[in-house]
């Protein structure tokens, strides 16, 4: 899948999927100039619930690209969102496994034929308990490296609105009406020149290269929240909640 094909599966998608978005939730975006004209790119974006597929898909198809997800693949079973990634021909991704390799082989592919691939950092929704973006496992540090491919991140704020899990019971709650207002807000790629030296295997990075890619990805994580925190009007916390601790690193 590229920014041109599958157009018309998309259209077809688009044709139900948006009014039924647009239904219970006012979208709006900002900063579609830093989106690359041409050439591959990767998006990064938070992960605040299961809607927000639908919220990053919208925000870069109204803008005239057809992404390729790389998505936990949980969401697959999710109603309603599971179906439209399904359909699309978007990647579950089972990480530690070999099914997550392949993921990152198809999303070179992707990238080399001038498509989008959106990660998911985080892999997992947010358990920052004010909803900030967490540290991130290193596949799309691997896959930017690899490929030199800019990363673009991109926040959004407000389908929790619409779709949350209370904390810590994780329990769904789904609030339909009345509207509610979900804005994005996308950043200028990140600044990965400190380590474009570094180019490490998609599948096998060594120990050497390890933390380079935890610092990478670091910076990765970063950018996303700042744009968050611009888009929420908040100052962000200085440190990164860290998913492996339960807490900040």
């Amino acid at each position: 899948m590229s920014r041109t094909s599958n157009r018309r599966l998309f259209r077809g998608l688009a044709a139900v999927v948006k009014p039924a978005y647009r239904s219970v939730a006012r979208l709006r975006w900002t900063g579609e100039e830093h989106l690359p004209a041409e050439g591959g790119f990767i998006v990064v974006p938070n992960h605040l619930t299961e809607l927000d597929p639908l919220t990053v898909a919208i925000t870069l198809y109204d803008n005239g690209i057809l992404p390729r997800f790389l998505a936990k693949e949980s969401l697959f079973r999710a109603p309603v969102v599971g179906a439209v990634l399904r359909a699309s021909g978007q990647v579950p991704v089972l990480r530690g496994t070999a099914d997550a390799a392949a993921a990152l082989t198809a999303a070179r592919a992707e990238l080399a034929s001038g498509g989008a691939v959106v990660i998911y950092p985080e892999g997992t929704l947010t358990r920052d308990p004010g909803r900030w973006p967490m540290t991130g496992f290193t596949g799309a540090a691997r896959l930017a490296l690899a490929t030199g491919a800019p990363v673009v991140p991109v926040a959004h704020w407000g389908d929790q609105e619409v779709l949350d899990h209370a904390q810590p019971s994780g329990r769904r709650t789904v609030s339909l009406f009345p509207r509610k207002d979900v804005r994005v807000r996308i950043g200028p790629p990140v600044d990965l020149t400190p380590w474009r030296d570094e180019v490490p295997d998609l599948t096998c990075p060594s120990d050497a290269r390890t933390a380079r890619l935890d610092d990478a990805t670091d910076a990765i994580m970063r950018a996303v929240t700042r744009e968050l925190a611009v888009l929420r009007g908040a100052d962000a916390p200085a440190v990164l909640w860290d998913r492996r601790r339960g807490g900040r690193r």
